[in-house]
């Protein structure tokens, strides 16, 4: 009997202890990664509740021989690790332009472009509104130019709001 008590008591300890995740309604920043995920993002994460989240990235990148743009969305599910740090997992996907140059070997099309994306990361939510990300990325593209996996880590530092 003694110990069952003991174990209710630590029990409701325990629970009073936990806090509701708190993310913010709105954050805007970048996400700098790389692996063919290009590179630099625009991003911006709107809350819909108390643990989940749309995502929003617009990606570009600029070489000798070709300019391209994605925009992507994700769906994110975010839970409490400890104290203020946070992980998720989310789905999503998106679409993309790539621009070859006339300079270009075999010098190809233009392109359109979709994909399907996950996500998976870990955030550390300060006490001034700022949010750091660290997570991975895949891609799974269909088109010409992207028709394969691409696996993207990348760092996002946003302003929350």
């Amino acid at each position: 009997m003694r110990n069952t008590f003991l174990i209710l008591i630590a029990v409701a300890a325990f629970s009073a202890n936990l806090k509701a995740q708190n993310i913010a309604d709105n954050a805007l920043g970048l996400r700098l990664g790389d692996s063919d995920g290009f590179g630099t993002e625009v991003n911006y994460q709107r809350a819909l509740s108390e643990n989940n989240r749309l995502e929003f990235a617009l990606g570009w990148r600029s070489s000798s021989n070709y300019d391209a743009f994605k925009l992507t969305a994700l769906y994110q599910w975010v839970w409490v690790l400890d104290g203020n740090f946070n992980w998720y997992v989310g789905a999503g996907g998106g679409v993309g332009q790539i621009d070859f140059d006339n300079s270009f070997p075999g010098n190809p099309d233009n392109e359109t472009f979709v994909f399907a994306a996950g996500d998976i990361g870990i955030e550390y939510d300060f006490d001034f509104p700022l949010l750091l990300s660290l997570d991975f990325r895949p891609e799974i593209g269909f088109g010409d130019f992207r028709d394969d996996v691409d696996f993207d880590i990348a760092l996002g530092v946003r302003y929350q709001f």
